[in-house]
């Protein structure tokens, strides 16, 4: 059970759950593709960096792009 961030934290930045999972997941994507092609290791999980983002406000549904398969429907 996740402690932290509250999920209603989490919910004030992105309206719905269904629509927090599909934001956390692209960004944690995101995050791990960028690590993955400079090289660099990371100190926490993608998906644990993605929710810090947006329990921080820094990441709404607007701001994270779909992947290109994602948009390929």
């Amino acid at each position: 059970m996740m402690l932290y961030p509250a999920m209603n934290k989490l919910t004030s930045y992105v309206p719905n759950r269904y629509m927090l999972v599909n934001v956390v997941a692209r960004r944690a994507r995101q995050i791990a593709e960028a690590a993955e092609e400079a090289g660099e290791p990371l100190d926490e999980k993608p998906v644990t960096l993605a929710i810090n983002e947006v329990a921080e406000g820094r990441l709404d549904p607007g701001s994270v792009e779909p992947a290109a398969e994602d948009s390929a429907d």
